[in-house]
């Protein structure tokens, strides 16, 4: 048994535009500040992740994709960001056909652990940022992983397809990985002023009361801001609702 890092965090649901990446980079971003040193693994083909830490994806030599499809070594393809401690192993459009490309692969499920194994003691916490989707690229997440974190939007269908999150995961822990759990669910794009996100809210804690997290994240134009100027919350605003709350959350994680 390779060692690895203390924990892996995969973020995933497979509803898009529920805060995934938002949750990514800046809980990484928030431990990195609190000490850890942190790597972020993006992989969703729309590098989302990469841009939102600064990293000009249409310059890169090497990304994840070399490292799932041609055993490129990790360390080669990891980028600093410009802020200390924090990490990215970046994902550009060439990721989009890999779902295809890696059905054939030998050992297709594991690709990315065993690319993580050799630099997994380099870091205190890797965080990977999902697709939208449960494919082959999320199979590789979860069996990378240690634990799930789930974003879920304060929103109306909020719940709808967790239940298939809940059984891949399942899945992934009697057949390949069995130390993989579901660790935390966030609570996202929190907006107190209507009644239905209180009652989102309240409905996510019932269904999960164990893993739930404290903290919500709230709806906020700053965190929608952010990626554009290539920064994490924290750097970007240090001191708005959003930064205030994923610093929050990365205590309550850490």
């Amino acid at each position: 048994m390779t060692d690895r890092a203390s924990r892996i965090i995969a973020v995933a649901n497979q509803k898009g535009g529920v805060g995934k990446t938002t949750t990514s980079i800046n809980l990484a971003a928030a431990m990195a500040e609190a000490g850890k040193r942190v790597l972020v693994v993006d992989l969703d083909p729309q590098g989302n992740a990469s841009t939102g830490l600064g990293i000009d994806i249409r310059a890169l030599g090497s990304t994840v994709y070399d490292v799932l499809l041609h055993e490129a070594p990790v360390e080669d393809c990891i980028e600093p960001t410009s802020m200390k401690n924090l990490f990215v192993l970046p994902a550009n459009i060439d990721l989009a056909g890999s779902e295809i490309e890696l059905v054939s692969v030998f050992s297709r499920e594991s690709r990315l652990k065993k690319s993580l194994d050799p630099v997994a003691e380099d870091f205190d916490i890797i965080v990977i940022d999902c697709p939208p989707s449960l494919g082959l690229l999320t199979i590789n997440a979860f069996v990378a992983a240690s634990e799930v974190l789930v974003p879920i939007q304060c929103e109306y269908y909020a719940l709808e397809g967790l239940t298939q999150l809940f059984r891949n995961v399942r899945l992934v822990k009697s057949n390949l990985n069995p130390i993989l759990e579901v660790k935390h669910v966030v609570l996202t794009m929190y907006d107190a002023r209507t009644k239905l996100a209180e009652q989102v809210a309240a409905d996510v804690r019932a269904h999960y009361p164990d893993i739930v997290c404290r903290t919500i994240i709230p709806r906020n134009v700053r965190l929608s801001e952010a990626p554009s100027y290539g920064q994490p919350i924290t750097a970007f605003d240090p001191l708005s609702r959003g930064s205030v709350a994923y610093k929050e959350l990365a205590r309550e994680v850490l």
